[in-house]
Order: structure tokens, then sequence, then C-alpha cells
């Protein structure tokens, strides 16, 4: 069971549409989730390594690189809201 942060800059409305977007990935994939949270990138940054997986825009990849050496799947996404985009890089992951 798979615990999910998706990030964004402000932790308000992208993030949130990043989240319902990623819950329809993951029903279509069969995952089977814990919870998934949305926040800004600063929250996400010290909550990173608390989830198995962080979801957050391309270009803000390298705030999680502490997560990412313990052991988090970090995912950067060139559309925040494109769910073939989501799902291509779940899979690219190894966790599916």
């Amino acid at each position: 069971m798979l615990n999910i942060l998706v990030a964004c800059a402000n932790g308000a409305g992208t993030s949130l549409m990043m989240k319902l977007t990623l819950e329809k990935v993951v029903k279509a994939l069969g995952i089977k989730v814990g919870k998934i949270h949305h926040c800004s990138l600063s929250e996400g940054k010290s909550a990173a390594t608390q989830y198995d997986v962080v979801f957050c825009p391309l270009n803000f990849i390298t705030m999680f690189k502490d997560a990412e050496a313990k052991g988090v799947h970090v995912i950067g996404l060139k559309n925040v809201l494109s769910q073939a985009e989501m799902e291509e890089k779940l899979k690219a992951s190894g966790l599916v």
C-alpha cells in the first residue's frame, strides 16, 4: 500500500487538482493507496520521507533530493494535470 505526497508551490489549487487526477490514475491501475496528501513545496520537503512517492512539477524535483536519498520515489511532472504522464511515470518507477 502506497502513501503518496503531491506538492506544488503554494499547496492550494494545483496540488489539489494533481491529487484528484492521481486518484483516477491509481484507481485505473488498481494500486492500493493508504493516503494521498497534497501540500505546498515547503511542507512537502519536510514531510517527504514519510511517504513512498512524491509527485511535483518537474522544475522542483531537486527540492526532494534528501527524501530521494532515503528511498522515496520522486516523480517530476512536465504537465501536472496529465493523467497519461502520471500513469507512464508511475509505471516507469517500478512501483506498479
